[in-house]
């Protein structure tokens, strides 16, 4: 679609692959979710094992058009050569140099596209290359560059099977990177957050969609200047119609579309803030939570200050620290995520007894109720009209 004026999307969920950090459990895999918008499905990270995860929803893996990487620590992108060799009919080719029937891939064909920081294009192609796999079909990798990161791109003619070279190096502006995607129905930015290591937080946002058309206000002046009926269909896509007596009917007043600003690993995410405001859900890291009395692993000496200094000198948060973020913001809906291994995603009752507390401690700064995401759960992401 070329146009903002847009119908709008019919729908829009998240449905959570893996709420983990570094280590998987027996009920939390490496970090990923899937973006479900109507038909089309994004990917927010990659870790291991993300495409047996997709095994297990409704999420169709033939529908993923773009994954995107928040920052290239194993738990985030060891799952993406694997998934890509599923999806794109990936196989074991044979040495460099030896003869296969199936090594050419038609380069113009619709491309599954990744986003990254710097080292995700390396990571891919080093992997596919060493691995001698074969792809049936081609894919993409932009990277969003630092303003410190080297200029060009290593071993730049040396391409991976099916690496389209058309990957683009993107620029920050103002030390974000804005709108660096837009089919005028869905845009993307993003800002560095800090972590450890370079890392990215994402913005999705709809673009406005007109408000719902009231034929019976527009029907007496298209009949008394021989309108075509037809010109409903142009107000309701947002667009103005100019009568034959001069006069000019306005469509349906825009609702602002459904905005979603999901984080990386991060201690710190205020980069990201002029492009984060008021979004209508917040996906924040979580990492680890001081639980004295609750849960059995916290250490007598820790405190709720020695446990948010502990956890940010690793370049996390805790769920106060998540909780601040989203008021600070003026998020309608936070879910915390990225939950250390030894706060179990089963439905037990000592477990959801942790995870409520965990929950509360981000609510209690937030002001409004806080979820705590498991895996394998979908959250729906409703549009507001006026």
């Amino acid at each position: 679609m070329t146009t903002k004026s847009h119908l709008p999307l019919s729908s829009v969920e998240i449905t959570f692959l893996g709420t983990a950090s570094a280590q998987p459990s027996s009920t939390r895999n490496h970090s990923s979710l899937a973006l479900q918008l109507a038909g089309d499905v994004w990917l927010f990270d990659c870790g291991e094992g993300t495409q047996k995860q997709l095994q297990n929803t409704g999420v169709k893996r033939g529908k993923i058009e773009k994954i995107f990487i928040t920052h290239t620590h194993g738990d985030h992108i060891f799952g993406v050569v694997p998934l890509m060799a599923s999806m794109l009919n990936g196989s074991g080719g044979m040495a460099e140099g030896a003869e296969d029937s199936r090594s050419k891939v038609d380069l113009q064909q619709p491309q599954l596209e990744i986003y990254g920081p710097y080292g995700t294009r390396a990571y891919i192609r080093n992997n596919i290359i060493h691995t001698h796999t074969l792809l049936g079909a081609p894919y993409v990798v932009h990277e969003l560059r630092f303003s410190s990161d080297p200029l060009g791109d290593p071993e730049p003619s040396k391409l991976a099977h099916a690496e389209s070279p058309n990957g683009c190096n993107i620029l920050q502006k103002d030390g974000v990177w804005s709108d660096f995607f837009d089919n005028g129905v869905v845009s993307v930015s993003a800002a560095p957050i800090l972590h450890s290591v370079p890392c990215v937080g994402y913005v999705v946002q709809e673009a406005p969609v007109p408000g719902k058309i009231d034929p019976k206000v527009y029907i007496p002046d298209l009949k008394r200047t021989n309108t075509p009926m037809s010109a409903l269909g142009r107000l309701q896509r947002g667009e103005n119609v100019e009568l034959s007596d001069g006069s000019v009917l306005h469509g349906p007043k825009k609702t602002p579309g459904r905005k979603l600003v999901i984080l990386g690993d991060t201690y710190d995410p205020s980069a990201i803030i002029p492009l984060a405001m008021e979004p209508d859900i917040l996906i924040h890291e979580a990492t680890n939570a001081h639980l004295p009395g609750i849960d059995s692993s916290t250490k007598d000496a820790d405190t709720i200050d020695s446990v948010e200094e502990r956890t940010k000198s690793r370049g996390h948060s805790t769920p106060q620290m998540a909780g601040k973020f989203a008021k600070a913001i003026k998020a309608k809906n936070l879910v915390l995520n990225h939950f250390s291994s030894r706060y179990s995603g089963e439905q037990s009752e000592g477990a959801m007894t942790i995870m409520n507390a965990i929950g509360k401690l981000a609510a209690d700064e937030f002001g409004d109720d806080v979820t705590c995401a498991l895996d394998f759960m979908i959250v729906k992401v409703d549009l507001k009209r006026d």
